[in-house]
């Protein structure tokens, strides 16, 4: 953290400002509060600052006009943070877009915002400028990756990119493809290793000569010579069978191939980007992974947070899916986003990550017959088949426990309540009768 870092804070709520103001002086930061925006873009004028944190909503006034204000008065424009509502996500989101760093949503944790403003005011000079479209998402985390993209795209080291399933590693390796300096005219080419059984990954990865083996009709170039030139990704690599990973490291190593069938040597060059949503560091040390190309592919690591763990994205995403699919389908109405939906897919834990989230924006598209989606519309049709078998669980049982007790509490009834005929009748001993009474609360009439 920059200690001596100056933050103009501007907040009309004056036990929220007053608290922030005293944690952040115990964080050694320098503080000015304004609870007005005008006195707050007079400060702007005469002193830079390093962040600004702003809320919104200022009263009257606006924090949303004070950033317009002060990036139309060609001044350098300091990182902006704002403090928002739900009912104000949008909002922000559009800020973000023209220029704004992060958002923070209330009731926020004093903890998580230091975080986010100890990073902002390290190296927020550093992160891609959000004047131009992101392209990872709004999040200090994906936006840091971002920036890396045309520092690593500059050098051909092979890139290993982590994350669970449906994070957008295929994405964020296009993207750096798209940094290279001749993008336009190399190739980017994709293969997913787990879906392959080792001898047609061979074929696939190196490619094979005609007859070398039944069906090889013809002689075929591999992944590895469709992508010289430009950059080859290889996903699910953590599921590569070992003695295909001895042959891959020895392409690495040899920068040279040879086809299956073949004996003629062939130079290739290539940009590798591998993927996996796999503990490789765990897998070498099970002996499941080899470690010399582990360290191979993991020159530069990558590792995308799952969305869950960065919210700020959730709204951002949304409503780049909702775009997208009205851009394809021009002749439907657009539909928009109420607050409700905001807030139920900011609290959605997304176990499918971004791919989920857009599955459950498509099918909401599709199938909703309103034009404003709802909390409602959206996750009634995001269709988690794990959450319906549960719920039906908890029915099921509900139904059995009431069907035991009216049986139980029927044979003793029927025996007087004499717990030895009883639980005979019912073919458990007494120990076990007593205690289904006592858990379905069941007494004879002259105790209760």
């Amino acid at each position: 953290m920059s200690g001596q870092a100056a933050i103009c804070l501007i907040e009309d709520d004056p036990f929220i400002g007053e608290s922030l103001c005293d944690r952040l002086q115990l964080e050694g930061f320098s503080i000015d509060w304004h609870e007005t925006a005008p006195t707050a873009l007079a400060a702007l004028r005469q002193r830079r600052y390093d962040l600004v944190i702003s809320d919104i909503r200022l009263g009257r006034d606006s924090g949303e006009q004070l950033f317009y204000t002060v990036k139309a008065e060609n001044r350098v424009l300091p990182p902006f943070l704002f403090i928002t509502a739900y009912g104000s996500i949008e909002k922000a989101v559009t800020l973000l877009k023209l220029g704004a760093v992060d958002y923070i949503i209330k009731p926020f944790d004093i903890d998580e915002l230091i975080l986010k403003i100890s990073a902002l005011t390290d190296d927020a000079r550093t992160l891609t400028p959000l004047d131009q479209e992101p392209k990872l998402g709004m999040s200090l985390a994906m936006r840091r990756i971002e920036a890396t993209l045309p520092l690593l795209a500059a050098r051909n080291a092979s890139v290993l990119i982590t994350g669970e399933s449906g994070v957008g590693k295929e994405h964020v390796a296009r993207l750096l493809h798209r940094h290279r300096a001749n993008a336009d005219q190399s190739p980017f080419v994709a293969i997913n290793c787990a879906a392959l059984s080792e001898s047609l990954l061979e074929a696939e990865l190196f490619g094979y000569e005609k007859g070398a083996f039944t069906g090889a009709l013809r002689t075929k170039p591999g992944v590895f010579e469709q992508a010289d030139g430009g950059t080859l990704f290889l996903d699910e690599v953590g599921d590569m069978p070992p003695p295909m990973q001895a042959k891959l490291l020895r392409v690495i190593q040899d920068r040279c191939l040879v086809r299956v069938g073949g004996e003629r040597e062939i130079k290739v060059e290539v940009r590798l980007v591998c993927a996996t949503n796999r503990d490789l560091k765990a897998m070498v040390g099970e002996g499941t992974f080899r470690e010399d190309l582990y360290y191979r592919i993991n020159v530069i690591h990558l590792h995308l947070p799952p969305l869950r763990d960065r919210t700020d994205d959730i709204p951002w995403f949304a409503q780049q899916f909702l775009n997208e699919y009205f851009a394809l389908h021009t002749d439907e109405p657009a539909k928009q986003f109420d607050h409700s939906a905001l807030h139920a897919l900011i609290e959605h834990p997304w176990p499918g990550n971004v791919r989920e989230l857009k599955h459950c924006i498509e099918r909401a598209c599709i199938l909703s017959q309103q034009q404003t989606l709802t909390a409602t519309s959206l996750l009634e049709m995001e269709g988690d088949p794990t959450r319906e078998t549960s719920d039906l669980s908890e029915k099921l049982g509900e139904r059995m426990a009431l069907a035991e007790r009216e049986f139980i509490q029927q044979t003793l009834i029927s025996h007087d309540w004499h717990i030895i005929e009883s639980a005979a009748a019912l073919g458990i001993s007494r120990k076990s009768l007593w205690e289904k009474m006592k858990k379905f609360d069941l007494r004879a009439p002259q105790e209760g």
